[in-house]
């Protein structure tokens, strides 16, 4: 492949990425905003993120159950998730680089 096909099939997922995007914004536009249905949206993203999140815990090994315990703790002492995620990065990489993962 070459560079210029490599940057032309970026640009088509990011098109089709964003598409996704705002098409979904514009048709929740059209739906009345039910208490249900604002729960189910308030809820959606951190869903989404244990799904991606746990299966990557459990194959990660040690270092991955440092990140995500630090970072949980992090989070509930801080209440701020991005900098409770660098402290888990953090920590797993302090875990490798002292257990010699």
């Amino acid at each position: 492949m070459s560079t210029n096909d490599a940057v032309l099939v970026i640009l088509a997922m990011a098109l089709v990425t964003y598409a996704t995007r705002a098409g979904g914004l514009w048709l929740v536009g059209f739906m009345p905003m039910s208490p249900r249905l604002e729960a189910f949206l308030r809820y959606l993203a951190g869903a989404v993120l244990v799904a991606i999140v746990v299966p990557a815990t459990v194959r990660g090994g040690a270092a991955a159950f440092v990140a995500v315990g630090t970072t949980l703790l992090a989070v509930l002492l801080m209440r701020r998730a991005l900098p409770a995620m660098a402290l888990g990065i953090l920590a797993a990489a302090l875990y490798r680089g002292y257990a010699g993962v």
